[in-house]
């Protein structure tokens, strides 16, 4: 169903007040379709019958000062009053109050998404979240404990932590064994040089780090 259009306010002046719309040559019209496909506001209807003529069913639809369809019409049929017509009711409506109030609401609109468009650029270029893969023997807590410790009353959690051990008796005998955890931000802050006492906590503790990627 096609969109009615019609009701809507130019600049504070409802559209009907306004006598801007395209008018079409039936006679010069050839029936290309060019204006039905190009108008994206549903301004022409095309003949059912074979000669496929062109008319402005909902002139209303039409937006103030286009004539995008009269200037791509190869048969020039379509016509449109003069712009005087617009300047007329430029000046008699003073629209211009009302434009500088839409244009500051739109630069307020403009404002906001690029403020929100460029914190969410920066916090796309944080790192917030790394996952460690390390190796060793994991038979005592102190590097737990340890890692605890590094947390302590900061921004910062360990998370989806695993420990691989071949067997029971071996982890108790210190048989080399797999873990793996995420440290994350717990505020969306970057965790990079917190990372790096987490690399030197594995190293001191005789770890082998197998792999860190961000996340």
């Amino acid at each position: 169903m096609a969109k009615d259009l019609s009701h809507q306010i130019w600049h504070g002046i409802p559209r009907k007040e306004i006598p801007w719309f395209p008018t079409v040559n039936a006679e010069q019209c050839i029936g290309c379709e060019l204006c039905f496909i190009s108008c994206g506001r549903e301004v022409f209807e095309i003949s059912a019958d074979k000669f496929h003529k062109a008319s402005a069913e909902r002139p209303y639809n039409c937006m103030v000062g286009c004539s995008t369809c009269a200037t791509i019409c190869p048969t020039e049929a379509i016509s449109f009053p003069g712009r005087d017509l617009i300047w007329k009711v430029e000046r008699e409506h003073k629209i211009f109050k009302e434009v500088h109030k839409e244009a500051k609401v739109k630069k307020e609109k403009i404002a906001t998404q690029n403020a929100r468009a460029a914190a969410e650029k920066k916090i796309a270029q944080l790192t917030t979240k790394a996952r460690f893969e390390i190796a060793g023997e994991f038979g005592h807590k102190s590097f737990l404990v340890k890692l605890e410790d590094l947390l302590d009353q900061r921004p910062y959690d360990i998370v989806n932590l695993t420990l691989s051990v071949p067997t029971l008796k071996g982890a108790k005998e210190n048989a080399p064994s797999f873990m793996s955890f995420d440290v994350t931000s717990t505020e969306q802050e970057d965790i990079l040089e917190f990372l790096e006492e987490v690399r030197t906590l594995v190293h001191l503790n005789g770890f082998v780090l197998v792999s860190e990627n961000k996340l």
